[in-house]
């Protein structure tokens, strides 16, 4: 019973964390499973299960709130997904060291324009403040799809730590909508990686099911309290991650 119970208060807190900002939170799920004696490789692949789940309860939440934009998470979705398979294949011939390194300061660049950084009143894309966008800058949706699927595929991460960032500072959308469609943006993602991990039997299908029921309701609360956080607040809480994040590759 208290296994149970432990279970769910893990899956609780990192799903909180996922759905607050629209992160995949492979990077807390992995050395927890890791701490729990699951094999690193089949760790990996849980945790990208994990996320599908995550994603999904904090997506839907999102969705019914009107923040999401599905054009934004479509052209993502489509440099992404190819562009992570290379990533995959780049990964056996540069050193990790010198991937991780550049990843490190990357985010630590995005963490200090998170923090200094104003709260973006439009998108940057011609297009009003509804669920839907106008006159999207496609190019650089693409850019950052293509930047997410190669960290994605050589760093073997679900890319949420670049998507808000960049939806942010670089696209110009507002946080709530940068983490809404960040989280959508991640179902895909996740799902297409769990399901590759699950052929090479590196998915440990009871324990992502025992974490499920702490992340689905935890990414639900991420997710409603995201549209109560102050803007500037969440920005600055998110480059706090960021750093975190950063640390942890540099270590």
């Amino acid at each position: 019973m208290l296994d149970y119970l432990l279970d769910f208060v893990i899956g609780l807190g990192i799903g909180v964390i996922a759905g607050l900002f629209g992160v995949g939170g492979g990077f807390l799920i992995v050395p927890t499973l890791v701490f729990l004696g699951v094999p690193v490789h089949v760790a990996v692949g849980t945790s990208l299960a994990c996320i599908v789940l995550s994603s999904l309860s904090a997506g839907i939440t999102h969705i019914r709130k009107g923040a999401v934009l599905y054009r934004v998470v479509l052209v993502k979705e489509v440099f992404s997904a190819p562009t992570a398979v290379l990533g995959a294949y780049m990964s056996s011939l540069l050193p990790e060291a010198y991937l991780k390194l550049i990843f490190a300061f990357l985010l630590l660049y995005l963490a200090l324009q998170m923090w200094k950084g104003k709260e973006k009143t439009d998108y940057g894309m011609g297009g009003d403040q509804s669920g839907e966008v106008g006159e999207t800058k496609t190019f650089r949706v693409a850019v950052v799809g293509v930047l997410a699927g190669l960290t994605s595929g050589l760093l073997g991460i679900s890319g949420g730590v670049l998507n808000v960032p960049l939806f942010h500072t670089y696209i110009g959308i507002p946080m709530r909508y940068a983490v809404g469609t960040s989280s959508l943006a991640l179902f895909f993602t996740a799902l297409a990686g769990s399901i590759g991990h699950y052929r090479l039997g590196q998915l440990d299908v009871h324990t992502a099911f025992l974490l499920a029921p702490g992340l689905i309701v935890g990414a639900r609360i991420g997710a409603l309290l995201v549209h109560r956080a102050h803007p500037e607040h969440l920005r600055r809480a998110f480059a706090i991650i960021l750093v975190i994040v950063a640390l942890k590759m540099l270590l």
